[in-house]
């Protein structure tokens, strides 16, 4: 994944319980030139019980009340819509990815071939999930959301034990507040990741706008990860934070700009592009009156 940015065009549960949606946003998302398009695949049984409240930017997004297991349980992708949203994608030329939130979700995605897993935040202290992912032996990319160093360092040491090599393991710095205020987003905190644990950074975000995508990439995210919506004003919990088509496509288009940009040797030299300008930029000598043959006329 070090090769360039792998960017992660994150659909979610923004489908809305909805195949022709997932199925728009897989274009959307190609159109765009993600790398991934990446949906949310769990059992609700499996993950809140059923007085479980909103989390309060839900609450918030939604304007709804009401228990998570009643929003999730619309928001679960049946099993029957994998193999056209997968074939939709290879028709797209973009890679399918979901992210499982229980260990029944990953057996499920381990037998569709996914190339790798991602630790959603809420996960991250999930020791038997953990090692769950990791007796698949395939790289993960781990989102910090509410994380610590502490909750880092054992999630790590969790996937090194059980057979995952450090240079499979990606490390995203991640704010779980849907939308995640500026001041909120600490993004120097990808690169105290970076030094402290040695592992490929990226970064999970969860800001309006496009902007610190841009930067995290300028600061050396290998990974970026971003929500995005068919219509930022459709019902559901996630919409709001997210991208339009029109957007995502800037936002991708913007991190291979920077890509580029930053891709130099890092030595200060001339370009070759600009060689050329050097004669018609700089100051030569020339003369401005008559001399005679022999007489000194610059002396240093």
């Amino acid at each position: 994944m070090k090769n360039k940015v792998v960017i992660i065009a994150e659909a979610g549960v923004n489908h809305n319980g909805d195949l022709e949606k997932a199925l728009l946003l897989i274009d959307a998302a190609a159109n765009a030139g993600a790398d991934f398009v990446k949906f949310q695949t769990f059992k609700t049984e499996n993950l809140v019980q059923k007085n479980a409240q909103k989390a309060a930017y839900q609450v918030e997004n939604t304007q709804e009340s009401g228990s998570q297991f009643e929003m999730l349980k619309k928001l679960e992708m049946p099993s029957e819509w994998y193999p056209i949203l997968i074939a939709r994608t290879k028709e797209k030329n973009i890679g399918f990815l979901s992210t499982g939130f229980d260990e029944e979700s990953i057996d499920f995605l381990e037998n569709l071939g996914c190339p790798f897993y991602k630790v959603p935040s809420g996960e991250i202290t999930n020791k038997p999930y953990l090692q769950h992912i990791a007796s698949k032996r395939k790289p993960v990319i781990i989102s910090t959301g509410m994380s610590d160093q502490k909750d880092i360092e054992n999630a790590i040491s969790i996937f090194i034990e059980n057979g995952i090599d450090l240079s499979h393991i990606t490390v995203l710095h991640c704010n779980t507040q849907y939308p995640t205020a500026m001041k909120d987003v600490n993004l120097l905190a990808m690169l105290a990741i970076e030094k402290e644990f040695n592992v490929a950074i990226g970064y999970s975000d969860h800001t309006l706008g496009i902007e610190v995508a841009i930067a995290a990439t300028a600061l050396g995210a290998t990974v970026i990860e971003k929500h995005f919506t068919l219509d930022k004003t459709l019902p559901g919990p996630d919409h709001l934070a997210s991208l339009e088509p029109d957007e995502l496509k800037m936002m991708v288009t913007s991190i291979r700009n920077i890509e580029a940009a930053i891709a130099g040797s890092g030595i200060k030299q001339p370009s070759e592009s600009e060689q050329i300008n050097i004669v018609a930029a700089r100051k030569s000598i020339h003369i401005a009156k008559a001399v005679k043959a022999g007489e000194i006329i610059f002396y240093d």
